[in-house]
């Protein structure tokens, strides 16, 4: 689905069709200013553009739940929420936006539920709720049931009911268009549209707008061992790096602990809420030696670790796939949960197991490794979704010696979802609370734009030959349509075979020329994760990290800069855009690597063996990293709750 025709300028573009970016749309379309610039007679004009078709995006993949204290199954409280929220984030969390997270959750998921949403119900009726990961009662005390689901596919129930509600909205979309540009005005104070490639027709589009909302989502694709889907190649981030804005907490990567072996395929924590147990080459629970009380539903990163510190103390399984490969594997015990109760709330899990590892899970145990699965980092974004430069002025840039500064927000730019930080996941995510964020969020950041669009709409009469509205689009325009030749020329160039691509490469890495006018973006792409996967998967160290960024700028970087598409029809075809995501990917590794690297502490899910505790003096703080690896330190909002040692 593309538009019949672009708009000469849009009151807001919205990148991105997946649960952040529809619920912006909703947001926007069903909020106060819209419907009373509609009694006036204006309609807004809005564009969803998806380098998807909607209904593939990956909220769809998401499985377990989305976390809510509705207590419908035992007594609950926002207040409770919030502080696992807090902890669960090892003290990273900016507590006014996980004050807004916890009180607003239940209201948001009773709104999906009017929207559409299928929930799994309880004997009385109401929406069921089940254990998930760090989720407790009483400040910290026993687990508690907090997580809504339906069965194991709540993601794809959410994103199909936004879709719908879309749909009869009336949104336009522009479906497999992929943006290249995030465009700001020439000062990079205001937003301007963004460049988008029609992958249908082969042509790249100056899509000039007064409102731009980014909600791109993650960048697992950074790793070879990922949950993600191969479209999750952190393109919003990496355009808000080329337009020289930063990166919050790029360093903060999860890795879920329940990959299933060697493919990375999630199994939802579900499956251990529900009874599933982690065990080693021994048959050891272990999880119970590191998190007492809370075993095997402890934070992610704890269980991540743990499995990883298991692997390495020699108690590692092999894939029985591959029974004479690396024990790099733990034990996933499902035997103990009701084959029939298994199939009727896990039957997604089950399927995932049956049809990619041959095991039948109810009678054998199942190999499981951590997968990247979530980044915390992203744009930086106020509560209300507006997207703003950290200016640290003369600041000291070594840990938060210094930390002061202030929040420049640039006019009319967006974000929402896994692409953006509200850092209401800080070091690391709860289970559950991602779809949470998104949906809440979203909505937040829709309204706020509506409030904007409300204030200047497009198709307002009374500010036709208002000179200042038009000095605006005027600048509006030269700076798309300049974003837009320049793209349009380097896509002749990557269009234009060249035999002499191999001469622009150094040949450090052995290879011959000919293996790199062979080169493509997807050989790029598998071995960039190869390189994360040994720096920065679960823990690192400084050596590691330097090797790392070492290896990209000498040997991967420039591979990206020498690849042409080997077909030169622009229409339909992929590798154009695999191009560009790998080039993303790199530009993105980077920022994480070198962020990674100034944190010298750990804390959440980033271990460094170098620096083995956390060190709330120097690091309690916030990353603001840019394209060129400068990290500048931002002050995390402390509110109510002080920090403490993180035990589960």
């Amino acid at each position: 689905m593309s538009p019949k025709q672009l708009e000469d300028m849009y009151d807001a573009v919205i990148v991105g069709a997946g649960a952040a970016g529809l619920s912006a749309a909703l947001g926007l379309l069903r909020s106060p200013e819209t419907r009373q610039m509609r009694g006036n007679g204006i309609d807004p004009k809005i564009l969803v553009i998806s380098k998807l078709q909607p209904l593939r995006s990956h909220t769809g993949s998401a499985e377990g739940g989305i976390a809510a204290s509705l207590g419908n199954i035992e007594a609950d409280d926002w207040h409770w929420h919030y502080y696992d929220t807090v902890k669960g984030g090892d003290w990273l969390v900016d507590q006014d936006a996980a004050q807004l997270l916890a009180e607003y959750a239940p209201e948001t998921v009773i709104n999906l539920e009017r929207g559409g949403v299928a929930f799994s119900r309880t004997d009385d009726g109401h929406i069921a709720q089940r254990r998930f990961g760090g989720h407790t009662r009483e400040f910290g005390g026993a687990p508690v049931r907090r997580a809504a689901y339906a069965a194991d596919r709540i993601g794809h129930q959410i994103l199909h009911a936004l879709w719908q509600q879309c749909v009869a909205a009336g949104v336009a979309f522009a479906e497999e268009w992929y943006v290249t540009d995030l465009v700001l005005t020439d000062d990079g104070s205001r937003a301007a549209g963004v460049v988008a490639f029609d992958t249908h027709a082969g042509k790249v589009h100056a899509v000039k707008a007064r409102n731009v909302l980014f909600a791109t989502g993650g960048a697992g694709r950074l790793f070879h061992t990922t949950s993600n889907s191969w479209d999750l190649t952190g393109d919003g981030m990496a355009l808000a790096l080329a337009a020289g804005l930063q990166l919050e907490d790029a360093e903060f990567v999860q890795f879920h602990p329940t990959g299933l072996a060697h493919t990375g395929i999630l199994l939802s924590e579900a499956a251990r809420a529900e009874g599933g147990v982690l065990r080693n080459a021994d048959g050891e629970a272990f999880m119970e030696r590191y998190a007492p009380g809370h075993a095997d539903l402890a934070a992610r990163d704890v269980v991540s670790r743990s499995i990883m510190a298991e692997i390495d103390a020699g108690r590692g399984v092999a894939d029985p796939k591959d029974p004479d490969g690396r024990r790099d594997c733990v034990w996933l015990d499902m035997t103990g949960i009701d084959p029939d109760h298994m199939r009727a709330v896990l039957p997604q899990v089950v399927e995932t197991i049956e049809k990619y590892a041959d095991i039948d899970p109810s009678k054998d145990f199942v190999p499981i490794k951590p997968t990247a699965h979530y980044t915390m980092g992203g744009i930086p974004i106020t509560v209300d979704g507006e997207v703003y430069r950290w200016n640290a002025g003369d600041a000291e840039t070594d840990g938060t010696d210094g930390a002061t500064g202030s929040r420049g927000v640039v006019d009319g730019l967006f974000a929402a979802g896994e692409c953006s930080c509200v850092s209401v996941h800080g070091a690391n995510r709860l289970g559950g609370n991602s779809l949470l964020d998104a949906c809440l969020f979203g909505t937040r950041a829709g309204r706020a734009l509506a409030a904007r669009v409300a204030a200047q709409p497009v198709d307002d009469p009374m500010a036709v030959d208002d000179p200042d509205v038009q000095e605006i689009d005027d600048a509006i325009a030269a700076a798309a349509d300049a974003a837009s030749d320049a793209r349009e020329n380097e896509l002749k160039d990557l269009l234009t075979p060249r035999a002499d691509a191999a001469d622009d490469v150094d040949d450090v890495d052995g290879t011959t020329a000919a293996d790199e006018t062979d080169d493509n973006p997807y050989r790029l792409m598998a071995d960039l994760g190869q390189v994360m996967e040994r720096a920065a998967a679960v823990r690192c160290d400084a050596a590691g990290l330097e090797a790392a960024l070492r290896t990209i700028d000498e040997r991967l970087a420039p591979r990206a800069e020498a690849l042409v598409a080997h077909d030169k029809t622009a229409a339909f075809n992929q590798e154009v855009t695999a191009i560009w995501e790998v080039r993303h990917l790199i530009g993105l590794a980077r920022v994480v690597l070198a962020a990674s690297d100034a944190r010298h502490e750990s804390r959440g899910s980033l271990k460094r063996n170098d620096f083995p505790e956390r060190d709330d003096e120097r690091f309690l703080a916030h990353s603001m990293t840019d394209a060129s690896g400068r990290v500048a330190w931002q002050p995390v909002h402390i509110v109510d709750i002080p920090p403490k040692k993180r035990e589960y």
